[in-house]
């Protein structure tokens, strides 16, 4: 056999017909290597060619994706390409596309032009003609072409990958180790990163059916004439990047993404383990192909979910999501400029479904990684607002990323929930029929007293916790606690640019301190009672009557309550929209004028004319010194209606209570029940009986604690009586079977049924001033204590520190010192009285003592006056007396004797 001849036994014949190249494969036995090499290219450049085309717009060459109606997914093209080849049809157009095939080693540098590149090449490298016969090529040329690459050093090809996986990753590092150069891991990961379609592949997790490892091609086809495996080209073709997560897609992962919420099908520990080797690498040598890379890919993703919705409802649409999430090192500073920020903007586009199935994963990730995930969104927030708070008219309201980062952490803050304590769905099922009950009966109510339907309520739905079935109030305990949620510096802003108005507020409470809530919730009551003196005003003008754009109170101080039940009834039953107008009271036969300070003494007074033991309408609890219904009590329930108005004026006016309710109450108003949990701080004593009751081991409970399902209580004159806590209860004993099922019902008889009439009186006052505030969506119970009540914390260095000075005074002058040595030696409840004296009330706001901004101004030299105050506008008039003992002489005598208002 002649050169020439050998040279064209070595490559096979591959036939030409104008644009058409035909492969016949041979069984030579020595020409079965270029049989494959050249088989291998050619159903490469098919297979790009059906992914990418050739560019040309009139393309009519049914083999290319330029003429192809419909676009092929990366297995469709990768079986078309083999099955044509088979059939010997193969048509390759003129040009090439973008993306070319490898080539043999050594054949270009990678700085051949791209027109060079835009020509076929055969297996050795060689540019091909379209036109050009495979046979007729000239024998010297080819053997010169061969005997270059014999003497030529040669470096391994470098795989086109379409998606990754842990083997890849590790064998990309390897090579990188290898080679001294991390080059084509940084491709690799540029280019699936950059693109959603590859990384919605990458990192998949196996159904527990399927093995994880499969044939490269084990494409499925119609054709049954197709054999793969012939010519063993099935293990030459292996750059196509097609094996069981590209090729065999479907059926692989069919039974993992059934069970996965929205098929998300990421292997999280995979990737938790591909990040630990990537971020061990010193240098970091691929990171910035990788911010830019997660950039690109979220303005992609924000792009698509404005404008193609649909490709949301796709397989692992949300894969991405959860990858870039996994990230370690989001929290730095390249990251925050722009991948991040980009990311989060992609993520707030998703809908309520979406959001929903991020959370449901992210519940299963444990406390530490959850709280990684805070950390991360937390410290893009506070960097954006730290960097734009200086600008003029800057609001976090108007915020894109600041907006965008607070969705994506109300993912993670319901994921915290859903993986948290919760109360069972039994309970839930019945507080919310209890609550539409509750609904009806007010809407009723509102529409007895006003002639006509019940003011519709603010739309202030959570639109997440509706697709998830949770409700905050639902759980107990969440795995994070509430307060790593916060962000001070978002509070401290919005109390600044007081952005509640655009509902910043309500949509992220999460976000927010108690004192910001406050805020909020302060500047939501006031924009109200502006919209209703407003239409007050018109009214009037309509009606040609006296306008009344207040709710004015005028009471006799000897004879509060009788005053003030009478008329707040008659408004309740007339109209009870003017109970949402701002508060002002006027005392019988004093001056004051109610700028704040009048309202805080008549609810002061309210509260403990009504909580008074003589009136015993409440029982206290000497242990604890909480307050509970007096289910014996010889009040009506317009009393206990009246006693919820007062609580729900306060919050609507901004007043702090004294008050002492179990946290219980505020969960009944949030439209919770009581359950065996609550007891431990309504009836502690109860609560740790029965405590024991369930603690005890032995078998004998009947013998020992000798109880039945019938319960006794005592009445308000001591006498005991009884109830049942279900049919037959005298003759059921309770024991180790039923033990549990009895503290249920005890505790449900006493949090629930047994002060049910007085409670429902109480809820119905409250509901009556806070029926459209956004109460229930800002506050949690716990909160809403301190909303009512105020703090605990009497911490008057804080107060010392926060106290402004006028007329004369400032901290350094030697009056101010004498004035806080004595504050700081006197007693508890001297300290409440001056509180009392200055302010109107002797509650500590929401925040601590540094959140009440009092002011301290001279009143003249020495002289014998007492110290007098604007308790409207918490301002202390102190003179400047000549010695410390003066002024402490002067000031107790003033907050102790002080009562009632006057003129000065």
């Amino acid at each position: 056999m002649n050169p020439e001849n050998k040279e064209r036994s070595d490559i096979g014949d591959v036939e030409t017909s104008g644009d058409s190249y035909h492969l016949n494969i041979s069984t030579n036995q020595q020409d079965e290597r270029m049989k494959r090499a050249a088989a291998k290219e050619l159903i490469e450049k098919l297979y790009f060619q059906l992914i990418e085309g050739c560019g040309n717009l009139d393309c009519t060459n049914d083999h290319c994706a330029s003429s192809i109606k419909h676009s092929l997914c990366s297995n469709e093209a990768a079986a078309m390409a083999i099955t044509i080849v088979k059939s010997n049809q193969a048509k390759l157009c003129g040009a090439r596309p973008i993306k070319v095939a490898r080539q043999a080693s050594g054949s270009h540098s990678p700085s051949t032009s791209a027109q060079e590149q835009s020509q076929p090449v055969d297996a050795s490298g060689e540019e091909l003609p379209n036109s050009v016969n495979i046979q007729s090529t000239k024998a010297k040329k080819l053997t010169e072409t061969k005997i270059k690459s014999k003497t030529s050093t040669h470096s391994p090809s470098k795989k086109f990958h379409l998606y990754l996986t842990e083997d890849i990753i590790y064998e990309l590092l390897e090579t990188g180790k290898e080679e001294a150069s991390y080059s084509h891991l940084n491709q690799t990961i540029g280019r699936v990163f950059s693109d959603a379609d590859f990384l919605k592949r990458s990192f998949l997790k196996y159904s527990s059916n399927t093995p994880k490892k499969e044939p490269k091609f084990c494409l499925e086809s119609k054709n049954d004439d197709v054999d793969v495996s012939t010519g063993d080209l099935d293990k030459d073709i292996d750059s196509l990047q097609v094996s069981e997560q590209d090729a065999c897609y479907s059926r692989t992962l069919s039974a993992a993404s059934a069970s996965d919420d929205n098929n998300i099908t990421v292997d999280i520990e995979s990737v938790r383990r591909v990040y630990a080797r990537l971020f061990a690498l010193p240098g970091l040598p691929f990171q910035n192909c990788l911010i830019n890379a997660v950039t690109t890919l979220s303005l992609s993703y924000q792009v698509e979910l404005k404008y193609h919705r649909s490709k949301e409802k796709t397989r692992n649409f949300l894969n991405p999501f959860v990858i870039v999430m996994e990230i370690p090192e989001l929290q730095n500073t390249e990251y925050l400029k722009s991948a991040l920020p980009e990311f989060c903007k992609a993520a707030a586009e998703l809908s309520v479904d979406s959001q929903a199935a991020l959370a449901r994963l992210w519940m299963h990730y444990g406390r530490e990684r959850l709280q990684d995930m805070v950390n991360t969104l937390q410290q893009l927030i506070t960097v954006k607002v730290v960097d734009s708070q200086d600008l003029r008219s800057y609001t976090v309201a108007d915020d894109v990323t600041v907006l965008a980062a607070a969705r994506l952490l109300k993912v993670v803050f319901y994921a915290n929930l859903l993986a948290g304590r919760r109360d069972s769905s039994e309970q839930v099922t019945r507080e919310l029929q209890v609550e539409d009950a509750d609904e009806e009966s007010m809407q009723d109510f509102f529409q007895g007293a006003m002639g006509s339907p019940k003011e519709a309520k603010a739309p202030v739905e959570d639109k997440l916790a509706k697709e998830i079935s949770l409700r905050m109030i639902d759980v107990r305990e969440p795995v994070i606690p509430y307060a790593n949620f916060h962000n001070d510096i978002v509070s401290e802003q919005l109390e600044t640019d007081r952005s509640f108005h655009d509902h910043f507020c309500v949509n992220f409470p999460f976000l927010l301190t108690i004192p910001a809530k406050v805020q909020g919730l302060y500047f939501e009551h006031r924009l109200r009672m502006f919209q209703e003196r407003r239409y007050s005003v018109l009214q009037a003008l309509v009606h040609d009557a006296q306008p009344n754009p207040y709710l004015r109170l005028r009471v006799r101080r000897d004879n509060i309550i009788d005053d003030a039940l009478v008329r707040l009834e008659m408004i309740a039953m007339e109209n009870p929209t003017d109970l949402k107008k701002q508060l002002y009271v006027e005392f019988e036969g004093e001056q004051g004028i109610d700028e704040g300070g009048v309202s805080k003494e008549f609810f002061q007074l309210v509260v403990d004319y009504l909580f008074n033991p003589d009136y015993a309408m409440f029982t206290c609890d000497p242990e604890t010194n909480v307050v509970w219904f007096n289910t014996t009590s010889f009040e009506t329930d317009r009393q206990f209606t009246l006693i919820g108005i007062i609580l729900g004026l306060a919050i609507y006016n901004n007043v702090i209570l004294d008050i002492h309710f179990p946290m219980v109450v505020y969960r009944k108003l949030m439209g919770k029940v009581g359950v065996f949990e609550d007891l431990k701080d309504s009836h502690p004593t109860i609560a740790k009986s029965l405590q024991t009751l369930l603690d005890y081991d032995g078998d004998d409970v009947e013998d020992v604690f000798m109880l039945s399902f019938r319960v006794g209580y005592s009445d308000v004159f001591g006498a005991t009586l009884t109830h049942d806590l279900k049919e037959d209860a005298d003759k059921i004993p309770v024991n180790r079977a039923n033990r549990e099922e009895f503290t249920n019902l005890y505790a449900d008889f006493l949090l629930n049924k047994m002060a049910s009439r007085q409670f429902r009186a109480f809820k119905a006052g409250f509901q009556m001033v806070t029926d459209v505030s956004p109460l229930k969506q800002l506050f949690r119970p716990d909160e809403l204590e301190i909303l009512v009540c105020g703090s605990k914390d009497f911490d008057f260095n804080a107060l010392e520190g926060s106290t402004e000075y006028d007329n004369g005074y400032s901290k350094n002058h030697s009056t101010i010192r004498q004035f806080w040595e004595v504050v700081h030696d006197m007693s508890d409840e001297q300290k409440k009285a001056l509180l009392m004296f200055t302010t109107g009330s002797d509650r500590v706001p929401a925040g601590g003592l540094s959140k009440l901004k009092m002011i301290i101004a001279r009143h003249g030299p020495d002289s014998e006056r007492l110290p007098t105050a604007h308790t409207c506008f918490n301002v202390l008039l102190l003179p400047e007396y000549s010695s410390k003992d003066k002024l402490k002489e002067r000031l107790l005598k003033a907050i102790t004797y002080a009562k009632g208002f006057g003129m000065l």
